[in-house]
C-alpha cells in the first residue's frame, strides 16, 4: 500500500516546533498531518486516512441522492420480488416483481441507480433489474450471466459480477452490463463478498464453500493467493489439516498439545469489511459462528473474534467505532423460523464483543444496512420472512413482515461519495 506524508504538514509542524524551543520541533514533527493515501488512478481520494468511513458518518448525504425516496428495498429470494418498506410507518408500501432468486439490492457507484442482482440458480436467465430510487420503481432487466453479488471498481468504470456458480469475477460496463474482461477463481468455491482495500488496489473475496478468502489484483486483473480460515489461525497444523481437507470437511479428536489433532472442520466465510484504518479485514464465518481478522497487506490470518451462531452481515457504525455482526442463528444453509439469532457489536479499536442483542423470541438475521442517521439496524430475517429494524442505542427490535425468503435488503439513501457494492459498501 502506498503511503506519503505531506511536506507541507512537516514543513508546518517543524516550524512551530522550533518556536517553542528545546526538543519541542521533534514532539511537533511527529503529531504532523498523518500520511496521505496514494490511490489507484480514478477513485475519490481518502479524505481520513485513520478512519475510511469519515465521509459515511450521521446524514452526509452526497447531492447525488437529492430526491431519493427513504425506502427499504428488501429481494426475497423465494418470491421473486421485492417489498418496497416506508421507514418513516414501518408499512410495506409496494411490492414488485423482478428476476428469478433476487439476491442483493445494490447502489450503484454513482448513487444513482439501485440493481437488484437475480441470479436464476441453477439456471441460465440471471439478471440485474435496475430501480430508479426517485420514484422507488423497477426498470427493464438486464440478462447477465449468475449475478448473485455486485460491486464496483473503485473508479467506477467497471461493475464486478460475482458469478458465483461460474467461479469468476466479470468485468462489466456500469450502465450497459457489456462484459469488457473476467477475472478466473478456479479455487474459489462459492465466491461470495468483498471489501476493498483503502487504496483500492485490491480486493478480498469470500470463497464461501472452499472455508477461504481471496486475493484480488485490481491492477494487474489477477489472483493473488487464497487463505483458509480458522478460528485455529495460530496452529499451523490445523491449518494445514484445512488445507488438506478443502474438499471435505475434517472432523477429527480434540486434544490440546501442540501437534495434536483439533475437533473443527472447514468454515463458510459471508461477510467482508475493512477497519476503518483500511489495514485489518473481518469476515463472517457461519459454520464457526464468529469473525475472523486478516491482515491486508500480509495477507495472514490475525484473529478470530467468536460471536454467535451463524455470523453472517457485516456493517460498521456511522462513526466508524463499531462493527455489528448479524449472527443467523444457525449452521444451515436453510432452516426454519425461530433461530438463536442475534446481533454482536464488535469494538473496532479493541476487537472485543461489546454487546449482543438477542432477537425476541428468535429469529435470522442475515443482510442489510444501517439508517442514514444511524439510529437503526435494518436486517432481513432470512428464515421468518420479516425484515428487523433494530435500535443500534439499545437492540430494541420491531419486525415488518415481507416476502419469502427475504436477504440482502439496503436502506436508501445513504451517506457516502459513491458506492463499492452490496447492499451499501459507501465510502
Amino acid at each position: 500500500m502506498k503511503h506519503k506524508r505531506s511536506h507541507l504538514a512537516l514543513v508546518s509542524a517543524l516550524a512551530s516546533g522550533l518556536a517553542i524551543g528545546g526538543a519541542g520541533w521533534w514532539a511537533a514533527a511527529q503529531t504532523a498531518a498523518p500520511a496521505t493515501i496514494v490511490t489507484v488512478a480514478g477513485m475519490p481520494g481518502v479524505a481520513d486516512p485513520a478512519n475510511l468511513y469519515s465521509e459515511t458518518g450521521a446524514d452526509r448525504l452526497s447531492r447525488a441522492v437529492d430526491g431519493a425516496l427513504p425506502r427499504v428495498y428488501v429481494p426475497n429470494r423465494r418470491s421473486n420480488s421485492i417489498s418496497v418498506i416506508d421507514p418513516a410507518t414501518l408499512q410495506v408500501i409496494d411490492t414488485y416483481k423482478v428476476g428469478r432468486n433476487p439476491q442483493h439490492v445494490v447502489p450503484s457507484w454513482d448513487l444513482k441507480t439501485l440493481w437488484v442482482a437475480n441470479n436464476a440458480e441453477g439456471r441460465t436467465d440471471g439478471s440485474l433489474t435496475p430501480i430508479d430510487p426517485l420514484t422507488g420503481k423497477p426498470g427493464k432487466a438486464i440478462p447477465v450471466d449468475d449475478p448473485y453479488n455486485v460491486y464496483w471498481s473503485p473508479d467506477g468504470k467497471y461493475a464486478i459480477i460475482v458469478a458465483e456458480e461460474l467461479k469468476r469475477l466479470d468485468f462489466r460496463d456500469p450502465k450497459t452490463m457489456k462484459l469488457a474482461y473476467s477475472i478466473p477463481t478456479p479455487k474459489c468455491a462459492g465466491i461470495n463478498h468483498a471489501d476493498f482495500a483503502i487504496d483500492g488496489s485490491f480486493a478480498l473475496f469470500t470463497c464461501e464453500f472452499d472455508g477461504a478468502v481471496t486475493k484480488i489484483d485490481l491492477v494487474n486483473r489477477k489472483v493473488l493467493g487464497t487463505l483458509v480460515l480458522s478460528p485455529y489461525f495460530n496452529r499451523p497444523d490445523v491449518v494445514a489439516q484445512l488445507t488438506a481437507f478443502r474438499k471435505k470437511p475434517a472432523v477429527v479428536a480434540e486434544t490440546p498439545e501442540l501437534g495434536g489433532a483439533i475437533c473443527t472442520q472447514r468454515g463458510m466465510p459471508q461477510d467482508v469489511r475493512v477497519s476503518p484504518d483500511g489495514k485489518t479485514f473481518f469476515i463472517a464465518d457461519m459454520l464457526v459462528d464468529g469473525v475472523h481478522v486478516v491482515d491486508g497487506d500480509s495477507f495472514r490470518q490475525i484473529g478470530f473474534i467468536a460471536t454467535g451462531p451463524g455470523a453472517h452481515g457485516l456493517y460498521p457504525s456511522r462513526d466508524g467505532k463499531s462493527l455489528y455482526v448479524a449472527n443467523r442463528g444457525t449452521n444451515k444453509m436453510m432452516d426454519g423460523p425461530g433461530g438463536k439469532g442475534s446481533v454482536s457489536v464488535i469494538d473496532f479499536a479493541t476487537r472485543k464483543v461489546v454487546q449482543t442483542w438477542p432477537i425476541p423470541g428468535g429469529g435470522s438475521p442475515d443482510m442489510g444496512n444501517v439508517s442514514a442517521d444511524g439510529k437503526y439496524l435494518w436486517l432481513s430475517g432470512r428464515f421468518d420472512n420479516v425484515v428487523y429494524r433494530i435500535d443500534t442505542a439499545n437492540g430494541a427490535v420491531d419486525k415488518v413482515k415481507v416476502g419469502r425468503e427475504p436477504h440482502g435488503l439496503t436502506v436508501w439513501p445513504q451517506p457516502g461519495r459513491y458506492s463499492l457494492g452490496h447492499t451499501g459498501n459507501l465510502r
